[in-house]
This record gives C-alpha cells, sequence and structure tokens, in this order.
C-alpha cells in the first residue's frame, strides 16, 4: 500500500486536491490529520484537558460558551475558542513559537496515534494507496513514512493571501502573514519534494482555477502510478512480511532523503 503524503501551505488549495483524490477516478481513502487534530482535542478527551492546563489561565476567551444544543454534553467542557487560540500560538515571536510548540506537543503525538489506526485498517481493505493530509507534513517528520509526497504550491505568494484573507474574511492581514509563515515558505517545500526524486515528490501548482487544478492533479498522478502500480499493493496485501520490509525501506530513504536534504541547506547557508 502506497502511503501518499499530501501537504503544501495554508490556502493553497491542499484542502480542494484532497477532494478530488476521494472522489472517482481515484476513490482513495483519505486520513485528514487536521480532522484527527479536532477529534483528539474534542471537550473531554485527554488532549483537551492539557491545551486547559497550559493556556487557559493567560487565555481568558480560550472557551466558547456552551452550545444551545440539549444533547451537547457540558460535562465534558465547554467548546475551544479555536480563533483565540491561533491568536495565541500564530507568529514569529519567541513567546508565540513556544506556546505553538506546547500546543503541538500536546497535539501531534495523539494524531500519530489516531493516524497509524487508520493506516491499518486501509492495509487490510486492500487499498492500493491512502493520502496522508498533513499540513505539516514536512516539519514533524511524517514524510519519512510516505512512498511518495506531495505538494499543493502556488507560485505567486499573493494568490495565496488572497484566498486566505477571502475565506477567512475576520483576520486582518497581519493575522494572515503570521498564519501563512508560521507553516513555512511553500515554494521550498515543493523544491524539497521535487528533491525526492520522479515519482516519489511530485508538485500539483494551483495559481489558476478548479479545471486546471483537476488537469495537474491527472498529470501528477499518472507519474504515481507508475512509481508505484496496484500489482504491487497486492503483492504486499497477500505477503504481510514484505509490506513489514517496504515499510523499513521507505522509513531507510526518507531517513537518508531528509539528510542530504538538510546537509545541503547547511551548503548554502555557509556559502551566504
Amino acid at each position: 500500500m502506497l502511503l501518499l503524503g499530501l501537504t503544501g501551505s495554508i490556502a493553497t488549495g491542499k484542502s480542494t486536491v484532497s477532494s478530488i483524490l476521494s472522489a472517482p477516478p481515484y476513490s482513495l481513502p483519505i486520513i485528514d490529520a487536521d480532522i484527527l487534530a479536532r477529534r483528539v482535542v474534542e471537550p473531554g478527551s485527554a488532549g483537551y484537558a492539557k491545551i486547559l492546563a497550559h493556556f487557559q489561565p493567560s487565555t481568558p476567551d480560550l472557551l466558547l460558551p456552551f452550545p444551545d444544543d440539549a444533547t451537547y454534553d457540558r460535562s465534558k467542557g465547554a467548546p475551544l475558542n479555536r480563533p483565540a487560540l491561533g491568536r495565541r500560538v500564530f507568529g514569529d515571536s519567541e513567546e508565540r513559537r513556544r506556546d505553538r510548540a506546547v500546543l503541538n506537543g500536546i497535539v501531534h503525538p495523539a494524531v500519530r496515534r489516531e493516524m497509524y489506526k487508520e493506516l491499518l485498517k486501509c492495509y487490510l481493505r486492500g487499498c492500493w494507496a491512502v493520502v496522508l493530509d498533513v499540513p505539516l507534513l514536512f516539519e514533524s517528520s511524517l514524510d519519512v513514512l510516505c512512498g511518495t509526497v506531495m505538494v499543493v504550491a502556488v507560485r505567486d505568494p499573493e494568490i495565496q493571501m488572497k484566498r486566505l484573507m477571502d475565506r477567512d474574511s475576520h483576520l486582518t492581514r497581519e493575522d494572515a502573514e503570521n498564519r501563512v509563515g508560521s507553516q513555512g515558505d511553500v515554494r521550498e517545500k515543493a523544491k524539497r519534494c521535487e528533491a525526492r526524486g520522479p515519482g516519489r515528490g511530485v508538485v500539483v501548482w494551483n495559481d489558476k482555477g478548479k479545471e486546471e487544478l483537476k488537469g495537474e492533479i491527472e498529470r501528477v498522478m499518472k507519474e504515481v502510478s507508475r512509481a508505484s502500480p496496484r500489482w504491487w499493493a497486492w503483492l504486499l496485501l497477500l505477503c504481510p512480511p514484505l509490506a513489514g520490509f517496504a515499510g523499513l525501506w521507505n522509513y531507510w530513504r526518507g531517513l537518508v532523503i531528509n539528510k542530504k536534504w538538510k546537509e545541503g541547506e547547511l551548503q548554502a547557508k555557509a556559502k551566504l
């Protein structure tokens, strides 16, 4: 089974690509890290309790009022005010970086556990490929698990800003810049992706409309299919030891690719 790591940056169109990949003719199962991240911090969860313990003393508006819904279980606590939490962790200041690290330390391990459970279910169903939709795929080092990484990117940074502010009209320009900056330059992610090699790293450029985007996806999926044919997925399902070996090989190769990328970055910085 191919693990197709899907990433990008905020407002580049990653969710749209995920939606297209989940529908015919691809019909790929999607494991969405954002959905899992919401699940692991729902009221009553261990993640929710940890977030309240760290952030609530200094964030008075961290919780929303209880919903006007008779079916809501108030014993678990009020819903998180996600915009307030976002303002607390997005940005380049030392304090915000520190708070973001705390939040990631709460959410990421719980998301990984849920992700591994979903991956096992997809493998047992005999899926050819499964999409790991992870905004911070490289930053969380989940790319080392993936046979192929797909980055959704835009060449023009202003397109990204416009899409974000159109989508989230409550954001100021500064808020939007902070959110974009917190996820890194998507064009750098595209370069890192392409450095993995043909079929192992593909970039979907999304500067235009939806029809052009569909054409881009068709192009890159042909490349992905050539590198990881369906017969290989069936062979891995019928021979679990081979699947285990293939997983270890992908992991080792991912570590090597990341090491070379980081060495290249250090060399580039040394020349400055």
